[in-house]
């Protein structure tokens, strides 16, 4: 499958909020997962992304997700997620603006970089 395609199924299980079987179906086994802070600003494999997206959905409340893209360029492509949500620890509701860079070796997703404001 080519990184058109990926991106394209990608979106379109986001969108569906399949978020999980997005990683799922095409996380590379030693997929690399960038954040630009926190406790796991780096983590490998997919039980680590695993556990950063479970971590992340119990510590928030979403309210709507708007998903803009994909924006392919050779064998990377990115993706805007415009997320409404509250922090469950704070209360604290905000709109946080994510862009994730994605970057497809040999079918899978290779890499996860995010980038945000919020």
């Amino acid at each position: 499958m080519n990184t058109q395609k990926i991106a394209d199924d990608l979106v379109a299980l986001c969108r569906a909020g399949k978020f999980d079987q997005a990683g799922e179906k095409y996380w590379a086994d030693d997929v690399l997962s960038v954040e630009p802070a926190g406790e796991a600003a780096m983590s490998r494999g997919k039980q680590a992304a695993r556990d950063k997206g479970e971590w992340w959905a119990g510590a928030h409340d979403v309210h709507g997700v708007d998903i803009g893209g994909p924006y392919v360029n050779g064998d990377q492509f990115a993706v805007r997620f415009t997320i409404d949500q509250t922090v469950k620890e704070t209360g604290h509701r905000m709109t946080l603006d994510e862009v994730g860079l994605y970057t497809v070796k040999n079918g899978k997703i290779a890499e996860e970089r995010f980038f945000y404001v919020g």
